[in-house]
């Protein structure tokens, strides 16, 4: 039987065993439970004469092509949205169609929601043009652009029947030299932009198809992830986040694609953000045919993006180069609310009962300029506009595209569109029935704020009790509270089966990672121990971390992506028994180790976190943050953490009995036991469901009514 490479690794499910059946039906542009659009790319393999297949009763026979003895490949198209029964001879497949404008399983569509085709520019400089429906769809356009000798820039191929005189020629990493000339499509799925990128030639050439694709595509695919989060909501985006005309990676036979969805700047929604990729993918195969192996890429939030869909959707993404790395869009901003507490505490609670120094200790950054930098990122967990609080910070976020009449206001329109990463991913976290706002996970309970810096010596037991008696919390409008913080315990437990907060040991245990480690201590938020929380996070799922290579850097070098694409190239090649993880493992390249570049010069060094003694540390000085100052691990993983007795034993400085008592009253509940597990810190659902697809499906959220409906 023909070997194809499938698009969902667990996913594809043929209708009938082979031991019962000589003729099998399989999906292979995308599980057959998840089809988008009105058509899927279908797998027969059967020893009749000729193929006999039926789509809801009508022959559709004809349209499956010759692959090879007893195999054939067809797309078959018109499928009704709903169920549908593929039939060949006895054997059945149930194809489960969705529209094209989704949702799919990222929950209830999002409202209010502001169409922006008509901002969005193609190659050629001309805009996408108006949207049609409510859904923010246009018509689908594909243009050519060519690269010119000696050229950097792309320029429209106006005769799509006549080689530019001036066009470059490349040969591509399959060998294959051809004309320089890129087809572009853009059209709308899941209520984004979408975009893809291929050489393909059409003075020459037939139009693409998946029995023939083109002939300078190289059979790799690269899924380009955006960055940002803040204002990301609410807005279809006017553009992708990274370009699809990559001159390197198209000069070598790559076909990319991306969606405006996938720009975290314009959805900050790691789930949404999954639907937009399987379907970009999906259309992708049913277009061109099916890849080799596919990667996603991005840096910032490109690099949580890449790292939260390949874990939560298994089979999706083969493996991953990321840099600037966050593990997930949560984790900056628990750790800035953690850090915003603090600050409120030092600034305006108890503003000289601390030196700077003392401030820096207990938030583990190395200044308090840094510690302020990580404290303004819980803005995006602010949806109370103008609020005066620390230097820089800026609360609800908006993108100028969404009416300010449509926005939360706590006075004058409580009811409004709420500007925060748990609204905008409130399918998943929850809503509260009364309010009609997103639950939220974030939790300070029983967590003892400095420890760390108490039992160093860096600040006393009265600095240590009067800072966690009044540091407080926050509320559901970020209004900060005496009391701490309670997690909703619902959302708590869904943050982590969703994968919103990323686990590791999904589709990241069996795929290659390549972390290109970019980070900024001093400044702009993507400090280095985020980086060292991904690999953590990695081991802890998976027992170690050995399918991941980190590197400290400052530039991307061009080597992680020559490694990345040997490593998948190998392990996709191993056909010697094991599960995939082994063969992942066992073609590791010899190159793949840790370690760090300095002037171009690679050191190797296992990058254990704050190690004095590693050449790496020197030249890359790696700092902390608050939650792990107060006793919390490096993974940055639990959110609610199971608490403990206090215990006398835990504190280098004695604690007095009055002390002592004061501890209890302040924690009358325990403290944080980080030897455990957190509440309700429970696996990851592979390809979790918000509706409307029942597979996997984690919660079933209400449909909530908004009065601005999308808006063009």
């Amino acid at each position: 039987m023909l070997i194809r490479t499938a698009f969902l690794a667990a996913g594809l499910i043929a209708a009938t065993s082979p031991a019962l059946s000589q003729t099998t039906l399989k999906a292979i542009s995308t599980d057959a439970s998840l089809v988008t659009g009105g058509d899927v790319l279908v797998e027969l393999h059967t020893l009749a004469s000729k193929p006999s297949v039926t789509l809801n009763g009508t022959d559709v026979s004809r349209a499956f092509h010759a692959e090879g003895h007893s195999d054939y490949l067809a797309l078959v198209t018109g499928l009704r949205n709903g169920a549908n029964t593929l039939r060949s001879g006895t054997v059945l497949l149930t194809l489960t169609n969705y529209p094209i404008e989704g949702p799919v399983f990222s929950g209830p569509r999002m409202a209010p929601f502001i169409c922006q085709t008509n901002d969005f520019k193609l190659p050629d400089g001309t805009a996408l043009g108006k949207p049609l429906d409510e859904n923010c769809s246009v018509r689908t356009v594909v243009q050519y652009v060519y690269l010119p000798k000696n050229s950097l820039q792309f320029k429209p191929l106006k005769d799509l029947t006549k080689v530019p005189r001036d066009v470059a020629i490349t040969t591509t990493a399959s060998g294959n030299t051809v004309n320089f000339i890129v087809r572009v499509e853009t059209g709308t799925m899941d209520r984004g932009i979408y975009q893809n990128a291929v050489l393909h030639d059409p003075t020459s050439e037939p139009q693409p198809t998946p029995f023939a694709p083109p002939r300078g595509w190289n059979h790799h695919l690269v899924a380009l992830q955006g960055s940002g989060c803040p204002g990301g909501w609410y807005v279809q985006g006017t553009a992708l986040g990274v370009s699809t005309l990559d001159r390197e990676r198209l000069a070598q036979g790559d076909a990319l694609f991306s969606n405006t969805l996938n720009h975290t700047s314009n959805s900050c929604n790691a789930i949404l953000a999954g639907e937009a990729t399987a379907m970009g993918k999906e259309h992708f195969i049913e277009t061109f045919g099916v890849p080799d192996w596919t990667i996603s890429i991005g840096g910032s939030g490109g690099a949580y993006t890449s790292l939260q869909i390949a874990d939560a959707f298994p089979g999706l993404i083969d493996g991953v180069m990321i840099r600037a790395t966050f593990p997930d869009a949560l984790a900056i901003a628990l750790a800035g609310l953690d850090a915003h507490l603090l600050m409120h505490y030092f600034q305006a609670t108890a503003p000289l009962a601390l030196t700077g120094m003392q401030q820096a200790a207990i938030g583990g950054y190395p200044s308090v300029d840094a510690m302020i930098d990580a404290a303004n990122q819980a803005q995006r967990t602010d949806p109370v506009p103008h609020r005066d609080d620390i230097k820089g910070y800026l609360s609800a976020m908006w993108k100028d595209a969404v009416p300010r009449q449509l926005r939360y206001d706590q006075d004058k329109n409580p009811s409004g569109a709420r500007p925060t990463i748990f609204d905008w991913a409130r399918n998943a976290y929850g809503v509260d029935p009364q309010t009609g706002f997103a639950l939220r996970p974030f939790d300070n309970t029983g967590v003892q704020y400095g420890l760390s810096a108490l039992n160093r010596g860096v600040i006393t037991t009265t600095q240590f009790l009067d800072l966690n008696e009044k540091i407080g919390g926050v509320d559901n409008d970020s209004n900060y509270i005496p009391a701490r913080t309670a997690g909703n315990l619902d959302a708590i437990r869904r943050t982590y089966q969703s994968g919103l907060m990323l686990s590791g040991g999904g589709g990241l245990a069996s795929i290659p990672i390549v972390d290109d480690g970019t980070s900024k201590e001093t400044g702009g938020y993507h400090y280095g121990w985020f980086h060292f929380a991904l690999r953590d996070r990695v081991r802890q799922a998976n027992g170690s971390s050995a399918n991941m290579v980190f590197w400290r850097n400052i530039v991307t070098d061009a080597a992680s992506q020559d490694l990345l694409n040997h490593w998948i190239t190998a392990y996709k090649s191993d056909t010697r028994p094991g599960t995939q993880r082994d063969k992942v493992l066992r073609n590791k390249p010899s190159g793949g180790v840790d370690g760090c570049f300095t002037e171009g010069r690679f050191t190797r060094d296992e990058l254990v976190f704050q190690d004095a003694t590693s050449p790496c540390q020197r030249d890359y000085p790696v700092y902390s943050n608050a939650r792990r100052e107060a006793g919390g691990p490096l993974a940055g993983n639990i959110l609610k953490c199971t608490l403990k007795p206090i215990d006398p034993a835990d504190y280098k400085t004695s604690l007095s009995v009055d002390e002592l008592a004061r501890l209890k009253t302040i924690f009358p509940n325990g403290v944080c036991d980080w030897s455990k597990p957190g509440v309700n810190q429970v696996p990851l659902i592979p390809w979790p469901s918000f509706g409307p697809s029942p597979r996997n499906l984690v919660y079933q959220p209400p449909a909530i009514e908004n009065s601005a409906k999308t808006l063009k």
